[in-house]
């Protein structure tokens, strides 16, 4: 679709209602949003409209069956004044691959990318300038189609819509529960793709580890509940004997762009970094023997999390003496300093948008 995205500007902003010195995540939504649809074969109708409500037909597929995926990814405003949108081409090319997933037609990368670059330029006033804020952007397409049989609409709403937000984890490092009773995914699944139903299915397990003093669930594999696959919101990293190792990606885990962003990262900092299966019984043992440096989690919306506790049925270790690891608070700073323009962006991962 190369027809132009058609603007319509909000008469008034809600800007002065954000408290942007605590905006909280994703709490509110900025003054704008873009959309466009899938009729008769093709996506069409791209256009950016104040934001509000829409009608949906209640016999509409996502809301039976769950035929929807989105994404996340981040705007920064830095200090030269400059939009820096972090990676979105890669958001792109994980959305892509949820739709075959979940048989949504394929969309165009250039209208994508085009449509954020016009939507966050027009609520430039909505991204926060200071450190560790930044304007989160949540793609969304959803089935519109009314009809009850099991099978994929012919007809989608594609959105794109921001919200100002703070970090994510404000409580230093968290707290994980390693899950051997529910399952997030299985081979075969949609574990790899970014769709409603595998957050759904986390709710209750993730209540219940809060309701044990746990920030989030560490995800087990599901068939043996024997290996690390990733937590709640994050991709999991373990730093032992000085070499740092994660999940390798087996389809049962979502593949983060920060988790990529990472490896990268440490590849240039000569830091040894290995993708590989991990017992959880290795990390257990690893701590016990004092070969369990740090771990650390790795996401759009946390960015880097340090781990400062697991638990695995009635055991426990922690890590670092509950505390942030030099190396997660350096990948944090690094990173964070490359979507801001505080540091230079060797590999490029930045979209300026002027």
């Amino acid at each position: 679709m190369n027809a132009p995205i058609v603007t319509r500007a909000a008469e008034t902003s809600r800007l002065d209602t954000v408290n942007f010195d605590d905006p909280g995540f994703g709490d509110v939504f900025s003054d704008h949003i873009c959309q466009m649809e899938y009729r008769d074969g093709a996506w069409r109708d791209a256009a950016i409209v104040p934001y509000g409500s829409f009608a949906i037909e209640p016999g509409a597929l996502s809301l039976h069956y769950g035929q929807t995926v989105f994404e996340g990814l981040k705007a920064f405003l830095g200090d030269d004044g400059r939009i820096r949108v972090f990676r979105p081409d890669r958001n792109a090319a994980r959305l892509s691959e949820s739709c075959r997933r979940l048989c949504i037609p394929p969309f165009d990368t250039g209208v994508f990318l085009r449509a954020i670059d016009e939507l966050v330029r027009l609520d430039r006033g909505w991204i926060p300038s200071r450190r560790g804020q930044s304007l989160y952007i949540r793609p969304l397409i959803i089935a519109t189609e009314s009809n009850l049989n099991v099978r994929p609409s012919n007809t989608y709403r594609f959105f794109i819509m921001t919200s100002p937000v703070r970090e994510y984890f404000t409580g230093g490092a968290v707290r994980l529960r390693a899950e051997r009773s529910y399952t997030r995914a299985a081979p075969g699944g949609m574990g790899y793709a970014k769709t409603a139903g595998n957050y759904a299915a986390s709710l209750l397990p993730g209540a219940e580890s809060q309701q044990q003093g746990y920030d989030q669930v560490l995800w087990l594999d599901g068939v043996e509940h024997r290996y690390v696959e990733e937590v709640g919101q994050m991709n999991i990293f373990f730093k032992i004997d000085g070499k740092v190792v994660t999940p390798d990606l087996r389809g049962t885990i979502l593949p983060g762009v920060t988790r990529e962003s990472v490896i990268e990262l440490l590849h240039d900092e000569g830091i040894p970094c290995e993708a590989r299966r991990i017992e959880i019984a290795e990390i257990f043992d690893a701590a016990a023997t004092g070969r369990l440096d740090e771990a650390f989690g790795a996401g759009t919306a946390a960015v880097i999390a340090p781990v400062g506790r697991i638990s695995l049925d009635d055991r426990a270790v922690d890590i670092n003496d509950g505390k942030a690891g030099p190396l997660a608070l350096f990948l944090y700073d690094r990173i964070l300093d490359i979507q801001r323009g505080d540091a230079n962006d060797p590999h490029h991962w930045n979209r300026i948008v002027d």
